[in-house]
């Protein structure tokens, strides 16, 4: 069980609306949007999960850990420059719409 979350309640909702757009791909998305999302989703699964437990967790604070992250990630090659083009727009898209 996990334990409830630290970090304000508007974030947990904010956090609550991007796992949710990024679930509603499986409903619409092409195989490619799967992969990205599912790519993106294994990224934001273990940062928004630690900052849901920090009282100071905000977008700001979610977003640069997520860039940060996924920099790392695009540094070590372990996606091609056009999917890492399409997630950073994903994630771009998703963190605007729950600002």
């Amino acid at each position: 069980m996990q334990p409830p979350a630290l970090a304000p309640e508007a974030f947990v909702k904010q956090v609550l609306a991007i796992d949710a757009a990024l679930d509603d791909v499986v409903n619409h998305g092409s195989d490619d949007d799967l992969f990205i999302a599912s790519y993106l989703q294994g990224h934001y699964a273990v940062i928004a999960r630690k900052l849901e437990m920090r009282v100071d967790a905000c977008l700001d604070v979610l977003d640069h850990h997520m860039s940060s992250s996924l920099q790392d990630a695009f540094d070590n090659k372990e996606v091609d420059d056009a999917d890492a083009d399409k997630i950073l727009s994903l994630w771009s898209s998703l963190i605007n719409q729950v600002r």
